[in-house]
């Protein structure tokens, strides 16, 4: 695989870290900044909502520049929102700089989407997605415990402060390692088709439905994900260390996950839906049932992260394959799906919340959303089914 893919995954990494490190982080920013812990969750929400918008409008806007330009500046004004969310004392500015972030994590990866698989072959969509989003996963598994275990050291401004300078030194690799050269940064050269007709293919029924099942699915990780810390302290009654340990095993699993699925979602991808799918329902339904047993819990968390990143990213890559057609708007598409489940899950896990339905409610909207998922592949199989 060209070396490009391994630069863009490390910044992904950065970004996965931020993205999913307030799910540790929660307790603390609701507590100093005299907010509920609902709200505090709709940090999340921010970031994909930002993500959501942004990823379309950076990819039209920036579409006929370098992409290496595209991918520079959407660091740099990633690192910067961080640094202003490390120093505001305002629920209401952070919440700003998380929307800021995720308008310039969304360019960013609708770019590394594209870019990613233009510099494979066209049937290894799937194998170049499971490279790019191990960033992801392995964010989950070591940078997120570490902000983790940072934010209880030293605060979660700490940990703030820590992805901006990681934002700042992936500029710099990407600034280094990327040649100016377009066709490196994954461009063949050809030119693309006029943005109008890059829009009409959003009115397929195949790219639609695929973006609606990706976002549900990953609507459930997140809006289990996202109030996991309140499981394990809370329900499992494990101290604020255990918030990390749990984290891990997610991100171990994830990765184990991204990675199997990377090899079949090309070739086998409905074989990964029909079996991984039913299988991530259960999932969510058995952590309710267990969370009070913390070996169980830990133990459910590690299968969650293995589905979840396995199915999800299966249907992303099913998103690029039906997006074919759009080659510099196909992975703000992709994005879009990842992100409006992202925001649609804590909202939701939000508001069971303050429904008073108890700390698991999250993992019941889990269930909801992944159970509709399924219900769709179902009813739209033929619709649905892979011609790529």
């Amino acid at each position: 695989m060209p070396h490009t893919l391994y630069l863009l995954a490390l910044a992904v990494f950065v970004m996965g870290t931020s993205e999913f490190m307030l799910a540790g982080l929660l307790p603390a920013i609701s507590a100093e900044l005299d907010v509920t812990l609902g709200a505090a969750g709709l940090l999340t929400s921010a970031l994909a909502v930002g993500m959501i918008v942004g990823a379309p409008a950076m990819a039209a806007f920036a579409r006929r520049w370098p992409p290496r330009l595209t991918l520079i500046l959407c660091l740099l004004v990633f690192a910067v929102a961080h640094v202003i969310g490390a120093i505001t004392p305002s629920f209401d500015v952070l919440l700003l700089t998380r929307v800021v972030s995720a308008v310039a994590n969304a360019g960013f990866l609708a770019v590394a989407l594209t870019t990613a698989t233009a510099l494979v072959p066209s049937d290894r969509k799937g194998r170049a997605l499971s490279i790019l989003l191990s960033g992801t996963t392995v964010a989950t598994v070591a940078g997120v415990p570490a902000g983790a275990l940072l934010g209880t050291a030293m605060g979660w401004r700490a940990t703030f402060w820590a992805i901006a300078a990681l934002g700042v030194l992936a500029l710099l690799g990407l600034a280094r390692g990327i040649s100016h050269d377009r066709s490196d940064a994954g461009h063949t050269g050809t030119a693309s088709p006029p943005l109008g007709a890059e829009l009409r293919i959003l009115a397929t029924p195949r790219l639609l439905l695929t973006m609606v099942v990706g976002a549900l699915i990953n609507g459930g990780t997140f809006a289990a994900f996202t109030f996991l810390a309140p499981v394990v302290t809370g329900v499992a009654g494990l101290g604020e260390a255990w918030v990390s340990g749990a984290l891990v095993l997610f991100g171990a699993g994830s990765f184990l996950g991204v990675t199997v699925a990377g090899r079949l979602s090309d070739r086998r991808p409905g074989v990964v839906l029909a079996v991984g799918g039913p299988l991530l329902l259960a999932s969510w339904i058995v952590a309710s049932a267990v969370a009070s047993h913390p070996v169980a819990l830990l133990a459910s968390v590690f299968v969650q992260g293995v589905l979840s990143f396995g199915v999800g990213s299966t249907v992303i890559a099913r998103v690029l394959y039906a997006a074919s057609g759009a080659p510099t708007m196909g992975g703000s598409y992709a994005t879009a799906a990842l992100n409006t489940g992202a925001a649609l899950g804590p909202v939701l896990g939000a508001l069971a919340l303050a429904d008073g339905a108890g700390p698991l409610a999250p993992f019941s909207v889990a269930a909801a959303l992944t159970a509709s998922a399924l219900l769709l592949l179902l009813v739209f199989r033929r619709t649905l089914a892979p011609t790529a």
